[in-house]
């Protein structure tokens, strides 16, 4: 195909102008577009804003389970069978030192997430302090906090106790949104995020991909997001949890068509951060790295209740394919810390196994 339709893709999306329908729908279901011509287009669009740079986001679950809302993805729902530790929130020195811990593997953005419908005035402030003290010892690293629904109120408390990001996520479209929820709406969701836009904090909000939804639900979601100016945008993909209420054991995702909606988004979003997020492992396998053209963001050791691969796998990823990390820890230096944390753990496995040889005859 004439490579002046990409072009032209890049074009529009640089010049601030929004796609239509049909090339929307194009990018996402016509075989006849070249998925590498689409990938060079967004990384045209990418680079003009981010160059090289991947932004590394760690996640640590404040609180798990206990959550009554019916969300049909998620582990922690109260529909959900999935097998999975419940704790209540964790101790402000928890919440502290996992700051540390998140920074120091090079996170330009510590993220808390708390399950249950919303943010009380008690986990307002709770939150308070967390964020006073993760500030203090860090005041120039970012703090991306997942509370539920927040009020008009809450949301300036946060912002003006150092939050820098609230999120909260679409996950669909309005019109899908019935089929994986029953317990909030659609316009519950919104409804926050215009809470945290009008407090001035910054909106991470994205969707999770494999839920049923067509391709009209992703452009809506997508278009949603670019009306709402979201700086940060994570495209999940959804993760198959046993016990879940939907759990979908195959949900027609191949790593082709997910590069096109990470495309999709980068055209519609030229300026946000698109973070390739939850299921990326298992979807893309081989195709993993391609995801890093279009997208500039990634997560680093997990996603909640499901596992991530090893921190140094990711690194190196990044590396070898001749991407940066927004951090001040250079990226060699990153890699030689996980090799060296490897190391000391296979020598003590090594020195527990000849401690258990030498003790066995004496065990007998």
């Amino acid at each position: 195909m004439d490579r002046s339709l990409y072009v032209e893709f890049a074009r529009r999306s640089l010049g601030g102008e929004e796609l239509d329908g049909a090339s929307c729908q194009r990018i996402l279901s016509d075989a006849s577009l070249d998925i590498l011509s689409l990938l060079d287009a967004a990384y045209e669009v990418r680079k003009t804003y981010f160059g090289q740079e991947v932004r590394v986001h760690i996640l640590n679950n404040a609180q798990n389970g206990h959550c009554q809302e019916d969300c049909h993805y998620c582990a922690q729902a109260k529909s959900s069978k999935a097998d999975i530790e419940e704790y209540g929130i964790k101790s402000d020195e928890e919440m502290l030192q996992e700051g540390r811990q998140a920074y120091a593997k090079g996170a330009s953005c510590y993220c808390m997430v708390f399950a249950g419908r919303g943010a009380s005035q008690s986990r307002i402030e709770r939150l308070k302090r967390v964020l006073s003290a993760i500030k203090t010892e860090f005041p120039d690293k970012e703090i991306c906090v997942s509370t539920g629904f927040v009020s008009n109120e809450g949301a300036v408390e946060l912002k003006k106790a150092g939050l820098d990001r609230l999120n909260h996520n679409l996950n669909t479209s309005e019109a899908h949104y019935p089929n994986i929820c029953t317990t909030h709406t659609f316009a519950d969701r919104l409804n926050t995020l215009l809470a945290a836009k009008a407090a001035g904090l910054r909106v991470c909000s994205g969707m999770i991909v494999g839920m049923g939804e067509n391709h009209a639900d992703i452009i809506d979601v997508a278009r949603r997001l670019r009306a709402l100016k979201a700086e940060s945008i994570p495209v999940n993909l959804l993760v198959p949890i046993e016990g879940n209420a939907l759990s979908p054991q195959e949900s027609g995702l191949t790593p082709d068509f997910i590069l096109r909606v990470l495309c999709l988004f980068r055209f519609l979003n030229p300026s946000s951060e698109i973070r390739v997020a939850a299921g990326r492992e298992m979807h893309l396998r081989s195709m993993e790295v391609m995801a890093l053209y279009p997208a500039n963001s990634l997560f680093l050791q997990g996603y909640l209740n499901a596992k991530g691969v090893s921190n140094t796998r990711t690194l190196q990823m990044i590396k070898d394919a001749g991407f940066s990390i927004k951090s001040e820890v250079d990226l060699d230096e990153l890699l030689g810390r996980q090799e060296s944390q490897q190391d000391a753990i296979t020598n003590g496995s090594k020195a527990l196994l000849k401690t258990i040889k030498e003790l066995r005859p004496s065990i007998q």
